[in-house]
C-alpha cells in the first residue's frame, strides 16, 4: 500500500474542514473520498476500497466513537486504520476514550498539516506490516494444508491436482503445474479457480523451462519471472494474463523436474518466491517419493510374475486354476506364492506367504520357492520339506517368518496328505458343502518346528481351494466372517473352475495385500 494508491475516507459534516484535510491528502498522493455523515460512511466503505479513515468525533446523526466502534467490529473492515479529529473533544478524557474505543490515532485542532501526515504514515506503516503478516500467515496455513494434501495423495495424477489448486488457495492466481509420471507422457494440471483440470502441452516445454531457470544439469530449486510474451509463445493456450513466476525443482539427477507456474501476483516479495520455492520442493520429493515407490512396486511385481510358474502341469482326471493377484495399486506387494509340481507318482501342491510387503519379501519368497523346488526334487516328504524350509528362514533370513501349507495329492485316488506350517486350512467342497480343514503348525523360521498335519481324500467332483490370508483380511472384519463368508461363496462350484476363481476373488473387492489362490477338482 503506497502512498499513491492509498484511498482514504474523510468524514466531517464541515465542508471546509473536509475540503483542508482532503487537500492535504492528494498532496501527499492519496486517492480522497468524502462523506459527512455516518450514514454516508458507510455507503462510501461499501462503495471503495478504503485504506484509512480520518473520522471526526462529532457528527450530526452518530458519534464519531460509535461509527469507529462498528467499523473495528465488522470483519471486512476491522483492520482498517481510524484516524479521530476534534476540535471540540479535546481533553484528555476525551482522546483516552477515543482510543480506547478503537481509534488508532486521536488528533486536536488546531492540526499542523506536517504532524498530521506523519501521523498518516505512521498509522499506514503499521497497518502495512499488519496486513503483510496477516496475508503471510494466511499463506502459511495454506501451504501447510496443501503440503499435507500433496504427501497423502495416492497417484501422480492426485498430486498434481492437490499442488495446482493449493497454490491457487495460497497466491490467488491462475495456476498450472508441470510434472512427468514414469512411463506416462508429461501431463499439465491447471486451476484458475480452485478446480483442476488437465491438459497436454507442447514437446520440449520442459527443455525450455529449464533453459529460463539454469537447471539443466544440475539438482535444485529455482524461481524465476517470465514475461508474458516469452510464456505465451512458449504455451499458447495459456490462461495467465500477463508475466508469470515458474518455480523448478530437481531433486535427483537423471529425472524429469517438476514445475510449477502462477499468473504473477500485483505484489509478490521475496517471502513469496521462498513460499513459492518451498511448494516446489514439497512437490518435487513427493514425486520421487512416488516415483521410487512406483519403480519398487514395478519390480517386485514383475521378479513375483516371473517367479510364479509359467504353466501348470497336465494331470489326468484333475483339473486346476491358480490366481495371483497383486494389491490394490498404491499397496506395497509382498511375498505370496503358489507352486504345483508333478512329481510323477504323486502332486505337490504348496501355497505360502513370507511376512512383510516389499521387495525383500518378494526376494525370501524367490528363495524359498526354488529351495521348495530343490528339496521335492530330493525326494522328501512334505513334513520334511517344511522342517528344511524352516531352516532356511533361521540360517540365512533369522529375523524372517512365512506361512506355507504343503498338500501330496495321489491323482489316482485322491488321497491328500497335508502338512500345514501356520497357514490357512484348505477349503474342502463336495456334495456334503463345504468345510475347512483343521490347519495348525508353527510358522516357518521358528526354532520350534511343529508341523499341522492330517489326511482327506478328494471324492469325484470334489474341489479343494488354497488361498492366502490377503483374500479374507479386511480392517474392522473379524477374520472368522470372512472365513465362513468365502466357505459359503465357494461352496456352489462352476462348472468352469476359471470363473469359479474370478467369480470368488471378485466378490472380495480390491484387496490391501496380494492374494494367491489355487482350487484343484477331481473329474466327476
Amino acid at each position: 500500500m503506497t502512498a499513491e494508491r492509498c484511498t482514504t475516507l474523510v468524514v466531517d459534516d464541515i465542508d471546509t474542514k473536509r475540503y483542508i484535510i482532503g487537500s492535504w491528502l492528494r498532496r501527499a498522493g492519496h486517492t480522497v473520498v468524502e462523506a459527512s455523515t455516518a450514514a454516508e460512511t458507510w455507503e462510501q466503505l461499501a462503495a471503495h476500497q478504503v485504506d484509512l479513515v480520518i473520522l471526526d468525533v462529532r457528527l450530526p446523526d452518530m458519534s464519531g466513537i460509535e461509527v469507529c466502534e462498528r467499523i473495528k467490529a465488522a470483519p471486512p473492515t476491522a483492520s482498517l486504520p481510524v484516524i479521530h479529529i476534534s476540535a471540540s473533544a479535546v481533553d484528555v478524557t476525551d482522546r483516552t476514550r477515543g482510543l480506547r474505543r478503537g481509534a488508532d490515532a486521536y488528533m486536536v485542532d488546531p492540526i499542523d498539516p506536517g504532524e498530521f501526515l506523519a501521523t498518516v504514515d505512521a498509522v499506514l506503516r503499521y497497518y502495512r506490516a499488519r496486513q503483510k503478516a496477516e496475508r503471510m500467515a494466511e499463506r502459511l496455513a495454506a501451504f501447510t494444508r496443501t503440503s499435507l494434501a500433496i504427501n497423502a495423495a495416492e497417484s501422480f495424477d492426485r498430486v498434481a491436482e492437490v499442488a495446482a489448486c493449493g497454490a491457487f488457495e495460497i497466491f490467488g492466481t491462475p495456476t498450472a503445474v508441470f510434472i512427468m509420471p514414469p512411463h506416462r507422457r508429461a501431463r499439465r494440471t491447471v486451476s484458475l479457480d480452485g478446480t483442476p483440470w488437465h491438459r497436454d502441452f507442447p514437446p520440449g516445454v520442459f527443455d525450455w523451462m529449464a533453459r529460463c531457470t539454469g537447471l539443466r544439469d544440475t539438482t535444485g530449486t529455482e524461481v524465476v519471472r517470465i514475461p508474458a510474451d516469452e510464456w505465451r509463445a512458449a504455451l499458447p493456450d495459456t490462461a495467465a494474463q500477463g508475466d508469470v513466476v515458474l518455480v523448478m525443482s530437481l531433486v535427483k539427477t537423471g529425472r524429469p523436474p517438476i514445475c510449477i507456474a502462477i499468473q504473477a501476483p500485483d505484489a509478490m516479495d521475496e517471502d513469496d518466491a521462498h513460499l513459492l520455492r518451498q511448494l516446489g520442493q514439497t512437490l518435487a520429493l513427493a514425486m520421487e517419493a512416488m516415483r521410487s515407490y512406483t519403480e519398487e512396486q514395478l519390480i517386485s511385481l514383475t521378479l513375483q510374475r516371473s517367479l510364479l510358474p509359467a504353466t501348470r502341469p497336465a494331470i489326468p482326471g484333475w483339473t486346476f486354476a491358480v490366481r495371483y493377484e497383486p494389491a490394490s495399486d498404491q499397496a506395497e506387494v509382498g511375498g505370496d506364492f503358489y507352486e504345483v509340481l508333478d512329481q510323477g507318482d504323486h502332486v505337490l501342491i504348496a501355497i505360502g506367504d513370507v511376512q512383510g510387503h516389499s521387495l525383500h519379501a518378494a526376494t525370501v519368497m524367490a528363495e524359498m520357492r526354488h529351495a521348495l523346488r530343490a528339496f521335492a526334487d530330493e525326494g522328501h516328504d512334505a513334513v520334511t520339506i517344511l522342517g528344511l524350509l524352516s531352516r532356511v528362514l533361521q540360517r540365512y533370513h533369522d529375523n524372517e517368518t512365512a506361512t506355507m501349507c504343503l498338500m501330496t495329492l495321489d491323482p489316482r485316488t485322491g488321497v491328500l496328505h497335508v502338512a500345514n506350517a501356520g497357514h490357512l486350512a484348505p477349503l474342502y467342497i463336495d456334495e456334503g458343502g463345504a468345510r475347512y480343514g483343521k490347519g495348525g503348525g508353527i510358522l516357518l523360521g521358528f526354532p520350534v518346528e511343529s508341523v499341522g498335519t492330517e489326511e482327506a481324500v478328494v471324492p469325484p467332483g470334489g474341489t479343494v481351494v488354497l488361498i492366502t490370508d490377503g483374500l479374507i483380511e479386511d480392517r474392522g472384519i473379524p477374520l472368522s466372517d470372512n472365513l465362513e463368508r468365502l466357505a459359503s461363496i465357494a461352496a456352489d462350484v462352476d462348472a468352469d473352475l476359471e470363473e469359479f476363481s474370478d467369480r470368488v476373488i471378485s466378490e472380495f473387492g480390491p484387496r490391501e495385500d496380494d492374494v494367491a489362490f489355487i482350487a484343484l477338482r477331481r473329474d466327476p
